[in-house]
């Protein structure tokens, strides 16, 4: 069985649409929140989002623009981004971010499996570091957790006491890649599929991954999009100039 897993799309249409033409085949499709916020196509993001379909869990930015969460919470961009992502928003819309579950999310044919946008528990921290993860890697009742908030793709893992971090290579900036690791059934890991719409790894491109579930594979992908349009979507908007130069950064 292979699993999508989408993570922190924030409203970034074409970041989106650009990873979905290139997905494999796959059985199944989770979402680790923060589908809207920063960028400027809210409502065609949720759109597409719902479309797709599959099982999701709620991010932070997804709280705050439902009005769930306190806009104060949040940096002064980002708050700004918000609001306007809140004022856009169709109500149906609004209504569907609202009812979105917190994590975590186990899947009933995914044993030892578990799904969530910061950690297990609490779905507002970020897992930076080795340090940040060994709550979840100790805790040993689930294998996998699948996690997002951080924008940084990659893993860390605990085998024999000892922990691990490993990131993707990819040998070019600018073209469609990938990059698989094989896990290992005696070993916990915390897996990040990286930010759809706002990468903060310093890669620009689009980011998700497949999970094979009977071959115990998670693939990363890297996709290409078209970053000026999403550019010109955020500058037609008004919202801070910030919000569209960091994407050609990948910051």
């Amino acid at each position: 069985m292979r699993i999508l897993v989408l993570s922190d799309i924030h409203s970034n249409l074409e970041a989106l649409e650009a990873c979905l033409a290139e997905v494999p085949d796959c059985d199944a499709i989770v979402n680790l929140g923060d589908i809207v916020g920063y960028g400027a196509s809210p409502n065609e993001v949720t759109a597409r989002s719902r479309e797709l379909g599959g099982s999701f869990v709620r991010g932070n930015h997804d709280k705050v623009v439902a009005g769930l969460d306190d806009v104060a919470s949040f940096n002064p961009i980002a708050g700004l981004a918000a609001l306007w992502n809140r004022e856009q928003l169709a109500s149906d819309h609004l209504e569907w971010l609202r009812v979105l579950p917190k994590g975590p999310l186990a899947l009933p044919h995914l044993a030892r499996v578990q799904f969530v946008h910061g950690a297990p528990e609490d779905e507002d921290r970020y897992v930076i570091t080795i340090e940040d993860s060994l709550k979840t890697l100790l805790d040993g009742e689930v294998s996998v957790t699948f996690f997002g908030h951080t924008h940084v793709q990659g893993l860390f893992c605990l085998h024999d006491d000892v922990a691990e971090t490993a990131y993707p290579e990819y040998p070019t900036i600018g073209n469609r890649e990938t990059c698989e690791f094989q896990l290992e059934s005696d070993t916990t890991y915390m897996i990040n599929p990286g930010s759809v719409g706002q990468p903060r790894d310093g890669d620009w491109r689009a980011a998700f991954a497949v999970f094979d579930f009977d071959k115990w594979v998670i693939t990363f992908f890297r996709v290409p999009y078209d970053l000026r349009s999403a550019q010109e979507r955020i500058f037609a908007a008004n919202l801070p100039a910030r919000l569209a130069t960091r994407l050609a950064a990948g910051r």
